[in-house]
């Protein structure tokens, strides 16, 4: 199951209680105040790690709460502290803020007609980036900060301040060098499976990619790429048909877009407006991401009637970059492959 955006609930660990007691030995009856202070709540903190590439945990246990401090002690003994949590997001994570208070509130408001206010937070892209969502509260002081000249024996405490609790929503964007965009059974699984070592599963029918799947191109003299065959779009997917936002968000973090087309026109669609429609819905989904460099990949040349139709679509389209290739056969493969290492290679 794969899962790329979830809602969470966040808590960090109150701080503990300042404790009030008075020293009190053999030979010191009457000692002062020795109360201690109260530890500091945990934290709650997301960290980017590379090893993990969904959010499925968080399907399962949408919670991150951290511990409370210890109340503090005798003897001047501060409570010990609440450990920091900390959960793991993969790159490409963004972080939004809700105005709900709660899970139960989330739900509530997502499903009234006013809906709910998301905040970004932060946008987790590099291995290691830390965010803290929620600060853990600070420990009371103990009664020993009482104490002055004419207050030998103070009962005075402060209590531990309580630890930020929020609504979070985890949005993954898949990060990628190159993002293959085109309408289902146009090719992208099985040109994604020739050019690098991802095996997406294959099959002669719509919508067999049902979520991103992200290939890495080695190239001669250790350069590489990454390559994301995005789930095939339909038209009207800026508007959300055939859960294109789900789809579409995935090449928002690309270099470049690469359109693939059956330029055969074997599922009986015309290659020409396939390309229209394709740069029509990434323009109404985002105009900055219609701005991204891109070419097209005229694929199965293999098959009747593409030599044909690459002649109509190239006149059409003159100036911009087609490569003809049949993912099948192999053919235009090698000259893909150099296309993508001289233009987003890089030594990995």
């Amino acid at each position: 199951m794969f899962i790329d955006h979830i809602r969470i609930f966040a808590k960090a660990g109150d701080g503990g209680d300042g404790h009030v007691s008075f020293r009190r030995e053999k030979f010191v009856p009457r000692g002062g105040p020795d109360g201690g202070d109260g530890g500091n709540g945990g934290h709650v903190i997301l960290k980017v790690d590379s090893s993990t590439d969904h959010l499925r945990q968080y399907h399962f246990d949408p919670k991150l709460i951290a511990p409370n401090g210890n109340p503090g002690g005798k003897h001047k003994k501060t409570g010990k502290g609440g450990k920091t949590i900390i959960g793991k997001v993969p790159p490409g994570t963004v972080v939004y803020r809700s105005n709900a208070k709660s899970m139960q509130e989330a739900v509530q408001m997502e499903r009234s007609d006013e809906g709910i206010d998301l905040e970004p937070v932060v946008d987790l892209t590099e291995e290691g980036q830390e965010f803290r969502i929620c600060e853990g509260g600070i420990g009371g002081k103990g009664n020993v900060h009482f104490k002055t000249a004419t207050h030998q024996t103070p009962t005075e405490s402060t209590p531990g301040t309580e630890g930020e609790v929020g609504v979070y929503y985890l949005e993954l964007r898949r990060i990628a060098d190159a993002g293959l965009v085109g309408f289902p059974n146009a090719g992208k699984s099985t040109l994604i499976g020739k050019l690098s070592e991802a095996k997406p599963k294959v099959a002669n029918y719509p919508f067999t990619t049902l979520q991103p799947v992200v290939g890495v191109v080695e190239f001669p003299g250790y350069r590489r790429c990454t390559l994301a065959d995005i789930p095939g779009l339909i038209e009207g997917a800026h508007e959300n048909r055939g859960l294109g936002h789900e789809f579409l968000r995935h090449i928002t973090r690309c270099r470049m877009l690469l359109f693939v087309v059956d330029i055969a026109g074997s599922e009986g669609r015309d290659p020409i407006s396939d390309l229209q429609i394709l740069r029509k819905e990434v323009k109404e989904y985002d105009e900055e991401l219609a701005n991204f460099p891109w070419m097209v990949i005229a694929n199965k040349m293999d098959v009747e009637g593409a030599e044909e139709n690459l002649k109509i679509f190239e006149q059409r389209f003159p100036k911009i970059k087609v490569l003809p290739v049949s993912a099948e056969s192999g053919e235009g493969m090698d000259d893909l492959r150099n296309y993508l290492d001289n233009e987003i290679g890089y030594r990995g």
